[in-house]
């Protein structure tokens, strides 16, 4: 059978639970990785960079770049140390760090006295058609936007692109309008999602009309499981955007918002596609299951069309198979026995009644327009 090519899977992360552990602890995963620190710090007519591994990038950045926005690019979250220097730092409550290092959060934005702390979904094929589920996390602080990723994937390389040319809002729109370029390209990677999902149900289903196959099912059931997955980032993710439309901190400015409506309709469209491509690979299980039926059916009804050929011929063969005696022990004749077992050319005759029969039942059949819907 012919199939789209490469199937969905997932990278399955077990969450670490700590029963009754005390709030705001920060319990970094066995395999976290561990982090890689850009540093950003532009203004509208200057762009600094640079890179490293622990908190002193950070400080000698800032130190170095007073007047300027910066933004904290950190790539893994394999170090306690550093998450809680940052903490420290930026006066980061715990339960904060807590959020950033657990990473099943739901796209959520928090506010706190002095800074806003926001979460989204990121969800993309990776190289091995794997479904990458990966949490972003970010906080706005003054002039500083610190976010905050599980891998090293350069997700937003298109955001860093438009900051080193400096063209529109991007440079002086402030540190909020880099978590709404960051979540605009979140959702704008949804489209891109959606889009590889929305070719390979259309596979799909030509393949289910060409070639049915139960391999078809379990195809349309693991992309159905796929859109779940978008299904439970997205929905959450438009209640965040909404919250900081209506956020009155000022680390959301006017501007912002402005932007935020916008990537608030696009959230709405990802959700109606995703809605539509759900109620499609639920058609497909059940149009493969109504094929199935339907053939079962005709396989059925081709198997009664022989039984009810044969069930008379198989009563007239049981009758004349009884092989009663036409004399009794004396030589007499009995009376009321079956003549025709002693006829001459009777076996012929049989043969050729019983295939008239046949033959009548088949043109019974065929005027009843049986054999058309087979």
């Amino acid at each position: 059978m012919k199939s789209y090519s490469g199937r969905v899977h997932y990278k399955h992360k077990r969450r670490k639970y700590e029963v009754g552990s005390q709030p705001g602890t920060i319990d970094i995963p066995e395999d976290a990785k561990k982090p890689k620190i850009e540093v950003y710090s532009f203004n509208d007519k200057d762009l600094q960079t640079s890179k490293g591994t622990n908190m002193e990038t950070i400080t000698k950045q800032m130190a170095k770049c007073k007047d300027h926005t910066h933004w904290i690019k950190i790539n893994g979250l394999g170090d306690v140390q550093l998450m809680e220097d940052i903490g420290t730092f930026l006066g980061i409550n715990h339960l904060v760090l807590e959020d950033i290092v657990n990473t099943h959060q739901r796209p959520k934005f928090d506010e706190y006295e002095g800074y806003v702390f926001a979460t989204s979904r990121i969800l993309y094929l990776d190289k091995n058609n794997e479904l990458t589920n990966c949490q972003f996390s970010g906080i706005v602080k003054d002039n500083i936007f610190i976010s905050f990723e599980e891998d090293y994937s350069d997700y937003f390389a298109a955001v860093k692109t438009r900051l080193k040319a400096g063209k529109g809002l991007i440079r002086t729109g402030g540190p909020g309008f880099i978590l709404y370029s960051l979540t605009d390209t979140i959702l704008d990677n949804y489209f891109v999602l959606l889009a590889q999902l929305g070719d390979r149900i259309d596979e799909t289903e030509d393949l289910l009309y060409d070639h049915p196959d139960k391999r078809i099912m379990f195809d349309a059931q693991q992309l159905k499981r796929t859109l779940i997955v978008i299904r439970r980032a997205c929905w959450p993710e438009r209640d965040k955007i909404n919250d900081m439309i209506r956020s009155e901190n000022p680390e959301i400015n006017k501007d912002t918002k402005i932007y935020l409506r916008d990537a608030y309709d696009h959230c709405i469209q990802a959700m109606d596609m995703v809605e539509s491509y759900k109620e499609v690979t639920s058609s497909i299980i059940d149009l493969y299951l109504s094929m199935v039926s339907n053939r079962m059916n005709e396989i059925m009804k081709v198997l009664t069309i022989i039984s009810v050929i044969f069930i008379p011929l198989t009563f007239i063969a049981g009758i004349y198979g009884m092989n009663f005696s036409r004399e009794d022990a004396h030589g007499r004749l009995i009376p009321d026995n079956m003549p025709e077992l002693y006829a001459h050319h009777g076996y012929v005759y049989a043969l050729i009644g019983m295939l008239a029969l046949a033959i009548v039942q088949l043109f019974v059949f065929w005027r009843k327009g049986w054999f058309n819907k087979l």
